[in-house]
């Protein structure tokens, strides 16, 4: 391969080009769904119960698609997979405009799913694993940071358009807008790997004038599921999402203490600004301090939050602070997490370990959510619910040390980085070639 300008690498280029993917798909589909179940409910004169189902067929579509997903990334072009993708969700998302009956959104809920998955759940981490040796931990805090701040500009655009000329052409023009707009930007910015544009990963070093392939790089996926590291991840994944799912309730918790909803909005606001915040501080420290010890340090973070919420209940200031606080757990999935997954298990078989652990994030969003509003229904309070976070969140501290614990007997043994089992007819012409 031939050597990279030390000036620019494409690496930034593909960074830019899939957070606008992320955060155009993310904010106006996934993240602006909610603004349209109150309108659709209200004229259709379909239960909120029955409507908001839909979002739960499409959680349970997710524990369907992201174990195969991440297989898919391995044998297709990226400009492929994400130009169905985003197809899917953008062309289901404005065929809920033409819908009369909530069946409609059952239904569409599912290829909706297959195109979700690949653009808000793998499609950034994995390319940044692929592209950047070295800033991997930055990149990821500028893609969850551009998000971001992509959602807090398209929340109150969409919701404008809703009031302005109704829930139906916003479903249909917010569908086929971001297909306009990301399919371009999927098909001529991004490239699968680095060897696509004749180049090495962002810091891989160079030897004797020759890219260095970092591909190899870690734990076979065959080994890295059988491994205590491999549940531990996937538990950790479980745990962050549920606690970042207690947001959802931040406004009914601060309802039930006396806050007028105007505050409930600024409180949520800063939740909004820590996430910001978070993404960029765990990028900028993934690298220079390691996953781990930021991973700790974000726990710890979580923590702090959740006691300023339980201790100081009408204290705004510090209530203000804990939201900043909360914030930052918020921002570990988009960071932390993938940060994580290449620190214990290398970028060899990044795509597919990733997917897999990634499970644990549906099931928490499908568990979490229900569990903290039945918790406030059978005792009266969330407390208990946020002493529970605090208990998850020791426990994930723990999970991040054995699992680190673990790695290092694996490099010990060998196995971290040693070649993937030969399936045995492979295996069998291999030995007749011979």
């Amino acid at each position: 391969m031939s050597s990279q300008k030390k000036s620019f690498h494409y690496a930034w280029i593909i960074l830019i080009g899939i957070s606008l993917i992320l955060g155009l798909a993310k904010g106006a589909i996934t993240n602006g769904s909610s603004l349209f179940l109150t309108p659709v409910s209200t004229e259709l004169g379909i239960g909120m119960g029955n409507l908001t189902l839909y979002l739960s067929i499409g959680a349970i579509m997710t524990l369907v698609v992201l174990p195969f997903a991440g297989k898919l990334f391995e044998k297709y072009d990226v400009r492929l997979l994400l130009t169905i993708a985003i197809i899917l969700q953008g062309g289901s998302f404005a065929a809920f405009g033409l819908m009369n009956s909530v069946w409609g959104w059952y239904i569409i809920a599912v290829p909706m799913a297959f195109g979700t998955v690949p653009i808000t759940l793998l499609a950034g981490p994995i390319l940044i694993a692929r592209w950047f040796k070295t800033r991997g931990g930055l990149a990821l805090g500028i893609m969850g940071a551009v998000a971001g701040l992509l959602n807090v500009f398209i929340q109150p655009v969409v919701g404008n358009m809703i009031e302005w000329i109704g829930w139906r052409s916003t479903y249909i023009s917010v569908g086929l807008g971001i297909i306009v707009l990301t399919v371009p930007v999927a098909l001529f910015f991004l490239r699968s790997r680095p060897q696509d544009k004749n180049l090495q990963p962002l810091g891989a070093e160079q030897q004797d004038g020759q890219a260095a392939d970092d591909s190899i790089v870690g734990m076979a996926f065959d080994y890295a599921k059988k491994t205590k590291a491999f549940l531990l991840l996937a538990s950790f994944f479980f745990i962050i999402t549920a606690v970042a799912s207690f947001a959802v309730h931040i406004p009914t918790y601060l309802a039930k203490n006396g806050y007028e909803v105007t505050f409930a909005g600024t409180a949520m606001s800063m939740v909004a600004v820590g996430s910001l915040l978070g993404a960029l501080t765990f990028g900028i420290l993934i690298d220079r301090i390691g996953a781990k010890t930021t991973a700790l340090g974000a726990m710890v973070m979580g923590i702090i939050a959740i006691l300023l919420f339980m201790l100081f209940p009408t204290t705004t200031p510090l209530i203000l602070v804990g939201g900043v606080f909360f914030g930052f757990i918020s921002a570990s999935i988009t960071t932390l997490a993938p940060a994580l997954t290449t620190a214990l298990f290398g970028t060899r078989d990044y795509s597919r370990i990733y997917s897999s652990v990634s499970v644990g994030l549906a099931v928490a969003s499908i568990v979490a959510l229900p569990g903290y509003g039945y918790v406030l229904d059978f005792t009266g309070s969330y407390t208990p619910a946020m002493i529970a976070v605090i208990v998850l969140l020791v426990m994930n501290m723990l999970f991040v040390v054995l699992a680190f614990r673990d790695k290092d007997v694996l490099v010990k043994q060998g196995t971290w980085d040693r070649p993937a089992p030969v399936e045995p007819l492979k295996e069998t012409i291999q030995t007749e070639l011979n």
